[in-house]
């Protein structure tokens, strides 16, 4: 086969590595990639967003199938403007993205599913959003609307925060257009989780459970960000709460999309609160997450090209997923001033280890320099994974490994696994 990565970041980095390890792949390429994903694919300059380019670039080059990795392309139609080229893809319809893409339109999907949440209500004007965070006496969650890079969700514990948090958004509009609209929910309280499940619009094929660490500092304090580690498996999702979310969660859902005309073929994510209650969603994403994705697949021990394929095309009958019963733990390294305003361009050094075994540096926000350096490119800008026996010696062995890499400012939590 010949298949195509569309992405730049550590997602895509680890999908990249994974499919470059199946026998069924004979070439593989990505666009645009990134230095670390150049050390197993064919980078191709095309923007993930260039859905025409893309489109055609897919056909011109006999490309078997085609793995989407971040979310904007999902939400613009990539998916469907490849698909309309006879092409398999891996990634939902714009339609069927708007799971991602439309915080309300989610919070409907839940409801008309009966899928479990938070209580809510969705806004567009100051007043009305105020007076629902007043009832609540400040502790609820803001989320714009749209697609914001992780960035448009403000946890508040106080009516001051709250307040801050829409008047930003509504009238401020710092995540423009996708702010225009929002989403306020109740504080719910539990640990969090992260499920994820490849589905071909009828049938769902879970993935290893895994939690995300989203604020910038240890112990959770300071701005959310895109995600600064996450581990798996968490002790959190048993088999017998695994069950009940694929039973009560993503069955659902994706059962309510093909419902509605939106069959949804792809990776469906699903961050949950697991309350004394039982688990509560908190939000729906169209693809895999980052960077949970970078632990999850280092412990995927079967082959990842059947499960891709069978979602592009609908049927995951045959496929059966399998784990490393070892845990795995990834730190994000984050570039000075994340999440605010990173800088760029600063070399990073000790990419060449050298490394344990089962430790596997992605690259998220890379860039080659003309000299031939790599540097930083983004405000996340590599995820170091390692697999140990149990959190404390994967965690141990991530950070051993990170140790060993070095850029002006580079910022990291201490704290990744340790909550479990």
């Amino acid at each position: 086969m010949r298949v195509l990565v569309v992405g730049s970041g550590g997602r895509e980095h680890a999908l990249a590595w994974k499919i470059s390890r199946s026998r069924l792949v004979r070439e593989l390429f990505a666009a645009p990639g990134n230095p670390g994903i150049a050390e197993v694919a064919t980078l191709v300059a095309l923007e993930a967003t260039d859905v025409e380019g893309l489109a055609h670039w897919s056909r011109e080059n006999q490309i078997d199938l085609v793995v989407i990795g971040p979310e904007a392309p999902l939400v613009a139609g990539l998916a469907d403007r490849i698909a309309r080229e006879g092409i398999p893809v891996f990634g939902p319809s714009a339609a069927a993205a708007e799971i991602e893409g439309s915080k309300a339109f989610a919070k409907e999907i839940m409801e008309a599913a009966g899928i479990p949440t938070a209580g809510h209500g969705t806004f567009t004007a100051l007043e009305p959003a105020l007076a629902f965070a007043r009832a609540r006496a400040g502790r609820v969650v803001v989320k714009a609307d749209g697609l914001a890079a992780g960035k448009g969700v403000v946890v508040c514990d106080e009516l001051p925060e709250a307040e801050e948090a829409l008047r930003a958004m509504l009238v401020q509009k710092v995540h423009g257009g996708a702010g225009a609209r929002v989403v306020v929910e109740d504080r719910l309280e539990g640990p969090e989780a992260s499920c994820i499940a490849f589905t071909d619009g009828e049938r769902v094929r879970m993935l290893a459970a895994a939690q995300d660490h989203k604020r910038i500092f240890d112990g959770d304090r300071g701005p959310n960000t895109g995600g600064m580690g996450a581990f798996s498996p968490t002790p959190t999702v048993t088999p017998e709460v695994a069950e009940m979310v694929e039973r009560d969660v993503l069955l659902p859902a994706v059962r309510e999309l093909a419902r509605r005309g939106r069959p949804f073929r792809g990776a469906l994510y699903a961050g949950l609160m697991l309350t004394p209650d039982g688990p509560r969603v908190l939000e729906f994403n169209a693809r895999l997450g980052d960077p949970e994705t970078q632990p999850i697949l280092l412990r995927m021990t079967s082959d990842v090209v059947p499960a891709l394929l069978g979602a592009a095309e609908g049927d995951l009958s045959d496929v059966t997923l399998e784990f490393d019963r070892r845990a795995a733990v990834g730190v994000v390294l984050a570039a000075e001033h994340y999440p605010a305003k990173p800088t760029a361009g600063d070399p990073i050094d000790g990419l060449a280890g050298p490394f344990e075994e089962g430790v596997q540096v992605f690259h998220a926000g890379t860039a080659r320099a003309r000299d031939g350096r790599i540097v930083t490119a983004g405000g996340r800008v590599l995820t170091v994974c390692a697999l140990g026996d149990g959190l404390d010696d994967a965690a141990r062995r991530a950070y051993d490994a990170a140790a060993r890499i070095r850029f002006r400012g580079m910022q990291l939590r201490r704290d990744i696994g340790k909550r479990a």
